[in-house]
């Protein structure tokens, strides 16, 4: 849109519940047209994206424009556009997250005339039918996926849900999680953004294997030794892995064991998993445990531990029943596994994302 003069204050009034593509360029519109412009994001108490992780989004995403100033203030009066007093009330709670008089209020809502009036400014309405940009906050909240494209990396990271492969060495989890992630990619549209995060002790291990090697060539994984300090390091790389990977992915991560699953192998190593260990942690939203029976025990010069998958799956069954999480356990040859997989995926996306309803 072609903006008639460019304005010394401008302010942006919105909830940003949450931050999208409409919210973005809106807000670069106005940065464009203002010497200085205030975003105001003023969710009420009830919702459920903190005030703080909204902030912290908005920031990110407009970091080229260090003229543009975010302030976050709770508003919880109810929203009636008819009454007088309400106005009031919402006013008073802009007002109290600004530093200056405003010249120019920017909004693409059909009450931007009345705000802009009450600030005695100018309004300049921006793409108030979303025809730029289809989306509004109301079809995320309600439908994510649908808007997968209208989302920056960080609220994707935010939506994405987290499902992790567990299990006993040579139990598949490898080849579930790649296979799962590729099953998700050919359904097409966001899910051809699909990642799965490998399994970083594995790394870990093959670097520590390759050191040993150097002054021994014979060296073998029943040389390499662990410490508590190798555990942190791997549970705390895998979520590093997996925040990185959810931001650029689709609405389903997978992952090849999490930093939970690490303090077992802690367990099995080390006698009992560390402080460190356990409180790296996380709730993913969805576990997969990969039984042991009836699969083949495969030797790849990387695993030591075929007499104890009996005892790790057991251990895995107890640690992640105590989770909190939904836990489904997988059995069978590998296309039973994956089918399987995917119908605890489709499950969970069912459920939806279950956000409050903004206060109205």
């Amino acid at each position: 849109m072609s903006v008639p003069r460019r304005f010394v204050h401008g302010l942006v009034v919105g909830k940003f519940y949450p931050p999208h593509a409409g919210h973005h360029h809106l807000i670069a519109t106005a940065a464009a047209a203002c010497d200085r412009l205030t975003v105001v994001v003023a969710p009420a108490s009830v919702e459920s994206i903190p005030l703080d992780l909204r902030l912290d989004w908005l920031r990110e995403v407009h970091a080229a424009t260090p003229w543009v100033r975010f302030a976050g203030v709770l508003d919880d009066h109810p929203v009636d556009y008819t009454d007088p007093l309400a106005w009031d009330a919402h006013c008073a709670v802009f007002r109290s997250a600004l530093d200056a008089p405003v010249d120019a209020v920017f909004s693409s809502e059909s009450y931007g005339d009345e705000l802009a009036r009450r600030f005695g400014a100018s309004h300049v309405c921006v793409d108030p039918a979303r025809g730029t940009v289809p989306v509004s906050g109301t079809g995320v909240r309600a439908d994510p996926v649908a808007y997968w494209q209208h989302l920056a990396p960080p609220v994707r990271a935010w939506f994405t849900r987290r499902v992790v492969v567990v299990g006993a060495e040579s139990t598949g989890t490898t080849t579930l999680a790649r296979d799962l992630a590729e099953a998700l990619r050919g359904r097409g549209g966001p899910w051809s953004r699909t990642r799965w995060v490998p399994e970083f002790g594995r790394e870990l291990t093959a670097r520590k294997l390759a050191v040993l090697r150097r002054t021994d060539p014979a060296a073998t994984v029943f040389d390499v030794t662990w410490s508590p300090e190798d555990f942190a390091e791997v549970a705390g790389t895998q979520n590093r892995a997996e925040d990185e990977a959810a931001r650029c992915g689709g609405p389903i991560l997978v992952g090849d064991t999490d930093s939970r699953a690490t303090a077992v192998w802690e367990e099995r190593y080390l006698g009992a998993p560390s402080a460190a260990t356990v409180a790296a942690a996380r709730r993913p939203d969805l576990y997969l445990l990969t039984d042991h029976a009836g699969v083949p025990f495969e030797d790849d010069g990387l695993r030591d531990g075929e007499h104890l998958r009996g005892w790790m799956t057991g251990r895995f069954r107890e640690v992640l029943g105590d989770s909190g999480v939904p836990v489904r356990e997988l059995a069978g040859p590998p296309d039973v596994r994956l089918a399987a997989a995917l119908s605890a995926c489709d499950e969970l996306l069912a459920g939806g994302w279950p956000l409050a309803p903004p206060l109205g």
